[in-house]
């Protein structure tokens, strides 16, 4: 397998540190506001980066995070009557439930930045003996991490000190450069008490970038195979990640992976903009399943252009597939083939994901196997039908997109189950004309069925409809 090593710029083949086993660290979500497409996708592309590694036989462990303790989560509770920590959980709940609804699979741990505060202190602690933090003399509580002192930071996103701005983290006061960063933040007159915790340079809190450190290093060890995230985490949230570990001498990731963000309509996603898409509000456009799909089609490195209509294409390509599979599960039904083939994943597929998760290429195969498990159908090659029919699943499933998975399965809605009555009494009544041989009335029922959206599919073991998409 071969994955885009952002830290090199290269396609670097991906040799794991202990043979069969894959440690991944995903920065997760800072839970200040509700979730929005961006998030659902780098989510997704991890779960689909999970998938295929287990599939491929490796024991992988993944790890995201959440950042329940961050000046912006303050600022958001400031002002109401909702605590920090109260409002924190609540969008936290929000974020796993939209993850679950398209699919994602639970992480193997998602530790909270506010239970690792100990592994942060020592941390921080091992970099001030190294000589590459301080905590100004002037009482504040802060710790930053010297810049000047590591010759390596800029290393990941390929920058000199000399062209660095200022660091936004923190207000300066106590700094030797401005582009030092907060390791540790003290206390600050009208921020809740309940947001401070006892450490060796006074009452505080974290600084958002060495919480990652501590808790990759801490569920996954100072050296692992894979940190990812959003492409606008490179800089500088993990830029200062990887120098601060660094500069505690642990080696850390060995591959860093980023995946591309979503724009609307050719524009970034910002809420100075007031073009942000929230996640229950995409979710409310379509099927979660379809979600999955449109979110997981493109490359995982690139950037994903939402516009009107995209949902309803990535309906239609679903659609595809539900059909085969429908049309397949119907016409095997009775016969030796209905049980199907043992599914396997082709070779193009598989050297497709291979080569840097490349689902593009995964996803033309797949459509390449339905048209010809349908032209199979057509042909009545019942035995090739099956084998395609073995394949498509085997697909789907790696993919998360099997629309026959038992997660996709829901109870049909009251307008469907209305409809779902409404043509079978018109097939009724077309079988029955048919059988008195008045075609002009089956013929009658088929065309006003087909003006309404419905097709009819006639078949040995009955006549079955569809929506036409």
């Amino acid at each position: 397998m071969r994955l885009y090593d952002t830290r090199t710029a290269t396609l670097s083949d991906l040799v794991p540190l202990v043979e069969g086993e894959v440690g991944i660290y995903v920065c997760g979500p800072t839970v200040q506001s509700s979730p929005h497409i961006g998030h659902l996708r780098s989510a997704l592309v991890y779960d689909q980066w999970r998938r295929w590694l287990t599939y491929r036989g490796y024991r992988v462990t993944l790890v995201r995070n959440v950042t329940d303790i961050d000046d912006k989560i303050l600022a958001s509770s400031s002002g109401t009557e909702e605590p920090w920590w109260a409002l924190a959980y609540r969008y936290e709940l929000e974020f796993t439930s939209v993850y679950s609804q398209i699919g994602i699979l639970a992480p193997t741990y998602e530790p909270r930045a506010t239970a690792s505060i100990p592994q942060m202190q020592q941390l921080i602690s091992e970099l001030i003996q190294r000589g590459h933090a301080y905590a100004p003399e002037d009482g504040s509580g802060d710790v930053y991490f010297d810049v000047a002192s590591w010759p390596g930071y800029g290393e990941l996103t390929n920058q000199k000190l000399g062209d660095m701005a200022a660091s936004a983290d923190a207000d300066g006061r106590g700094k030797r450069d401005a582009r030092d960063f907060a390791l540790w933040k003290g206390h600050k007159i009208g921020e809740p008490a309940s947001a401070s915790f006892p450490s060796p340079w006074g009452a505080g809190r974290p600084g958002w970038h060495i919480e990652c450190s501590a808790m990759s290093s801490r569920y996954l060890g100072t050296r692992f195979d894979i940190h990812g995230g959003g492409l606008d985490l490179r800089f500088p949230h993990h830029e200062n990640e990887l120098a601060q570990s660094s500069a505690a001498g642990h080696e850390f990731a060995n591959h860093w992976v980023h995946n591309g963000l979503v724009n609307v309509t050719g524009q970034k996603m910002s809420k100075s903009l007031g073009n942000s898409i929230f996640a229950a509000e995409f979710l409310a456009k379509a099927r979660p399943l379809v979600v999955r799909y449109y979110l997981g089609a493109a490359h995982y490195r690139s950037t994903i252009d939402y516009h009107d209509g995209a949902l309803i294409e990535a309906e239609a390509a679903l659609e595809r597939i539900e059909v085969f599979l429908e049309r397949a599960r119907r016409r095997l039904g009775g016969t030796r083939f209905e049980n199907g083939s043992v599914p396997l994943i082709p070779a193009e597929f598989a050297e497709a994901m291979d080569d840097d998760l490349a689902i593009p290429q995964a996803l033309a195969v797949l459509h390449d196997a339905i048209r010809a498990g349908n032209a199979a159908l057509d042909d009545e090659d019942l035995g090739e039908a099956a084998a395609i029919q073995g394949t498509v699943i085997a697909m789907t499933e790696v993919l998360g997109i099997n629309p026959l998975a038992v997660e996709w399965q829901t109870a049909d809605e009251p307008a469907g189950v209305a409809l779902g009555l409404l043509v079978a009494k018109l097939l009724d009544d077309r079988n029955a004309a048919r059988t008195a041989r008045d075609f002009a009335v089956a013929d009658r029922i088929r065309d006003e069925l087909v003006a309404a959206g419905i097709q009819i599919e006639d078949t040995p073991t009955g006549s079955h409809w569809s929506l036409d998409s």
